[in-house]
């Protein structure tokens, strides 16, 4: 409270009045006093308290001068049968030379301002006028005023923005401003979002484009850089991925994305060894579609066609309830007689030492060996080291 001073309420020159409130309490900190009751005004300059009445005449009133307030804040009620709306104002050192005031000396860097009436945001209106600083533009004397308009060949120009908003209408218009703003930019985004989907397939033709050069020009760059490069660039998307609007049924949906799928994995299953997760068959799918994205149910019941089809690419689900696709060519028959070689070869093995050797995951090379125990190829040993698997000397 000692930084409240004694004076009149007869604004200044160039100060200018922004809102008014009645039944308003001081507090000095989180202390009650004798200040209830009274009349609230907000001005460019100050923060007036008291009998302020009319401001062209004058009265006597507390006043709060907006350079002494550092932030404000609202306090959060603890009370529920506390009614009053009160905000926290935090206040710097006083100033020098200051009027004398109801207080000689406070040991708060706080007061509180509590109302009845909360229609108003005051915390908004307080912090946008100290912010203005329109009591600093007003020291400079070749200053316009700086609620009027300010011609653009002035010479001087203002060091803090001020964009102030009197009473409930300023509020609104503010509210306003800020929804056709953010209009605005939902706007821009969703035309940058279709000029984007535009542009998609072409990219992708231009990719396919590329890697038909490459193909027929093998010859001036090594075949090794040719088939990654090239692989870099089919795997940017496909340039017509089947959507459940092209069909009038979901039967012809599905058989048509399981062919699609089938075409654009069969390669990349081929070099991971001729076998790979649901999972990571989601991850790519999705991938080479850009923004025609799959729901994983779609995906899977796609997938579950695939042996129906007869398509290079089979379904396959384990024991464990593994999903994976593999080649036609990836049989059980395959996988067991090169696991069995492997292991033989090394003495035992885990699975995550056959992930290592083979490139793929654990999870995956989990399941071959589990498949060559399966058919009695492999032996297992669980111990506090882990699983590891051996090969069935008895079968020799």
């Amino acid at each position: 409270m000692d930084r409240f001073e004694f004076t009149s309420s007869k604004l200044d020159v160039n100060e200018r009045s922004i809102v008014r409130m009645n039944g308003v309490k001081l507090y000095d900190g989180e202390i009650k006093t004798k200040f209830e009751g009274g009349e609230l005004l907000l001005t460019t300059h100050r923060l007036l308290w008291g009998h302020v009445g009319d401001i062209s005449r004058g009265w006597t009133c507390l006043s709060l001068p907006l350079q002494c307030i550092i932030f404000v804040e609202e306090e959060q009620s603890t009370s529920f049968f506390n009614k009053s709306r009160k905000i926290i104002i935090h206040l710097s050192e006083p100033l020098k030379g200051k009027n004398l005031g109801p207080v000689a000396y406070s040991p708060n860097n706080f007061i509180k301002l509590s109302f009845k009436d909360d229609s108003t945001n005051i915390i908004k209106l307080l912090n946008d006028t100290v912010a203005a600083k329109v009591w600093v533009l007003s020291t400079i004397p070749s200053l316009p005023n700086p609620l009027q308009n300010v011609q653009p060949n002035n010479n001087i120009t203002p060091p803090y923005p001020v964009k102030l908003r009197t009473g409930i209408v300023g509020i609104e218009r503010g509210i306003q401003e800020k929804q056709k703003a953010t209009d605005d930019n939902i706007s821009a985004a969703f035309k940058d979002l279709n000029r984007l989907m535009m542009m998609a397939n072409d990219m992708v033709h231009i990719s396919k484009a590329i890697s038909t050069k490459i193909r027929e020009r093998q010859g001036d760059i090594t075949e090794d850089e040719t088939v990654k490069f090239k692989s870099y660039l089919l795997s940017l998307g496909i340039d017509d991925p089947v959507t459940r609007n092209s069909f009038n049924n979901q039967n012809e949906f599905y058989q048509s994305l399981a062919k699609q799928i089938s075409d654009m994995m069969e390669q990349p299953i081929g070099e991971v060894g001729g076998i790979m997760s649901l999972t990571d068959v989601y991850c790519r799918v999705n991938r080479a579609r850009g923004l025609e994205l799959l729901s994983p149910e779609d995906l899977l019941a796609a997938c579950q066609l695939l042996n129906h089809l007869k398509l290079p690419i089979r379904f396959r689900q384990f024991d464990s309830g593994v999903k994976v696709l593999q080649i036609e060519a990836h049989t059980d028959k395959a996988i067991v007689t090169s696991t069995a070689e492997l292991v033989k070869e090394k003495g035992s093995w885990s699975a995550e030492q056959l992930a290592q050797e083979l490139g793929l995951s654990v999870l995956l090379a989990k399941e071959r060996m589990l498949t060559t125990e399966k058919f009695g190829y492999l032996c297992r040993d669980e111990s506090i080291e882990g699983l590891r698997f051996y090969p069935n000397l008895f079968l020799e």
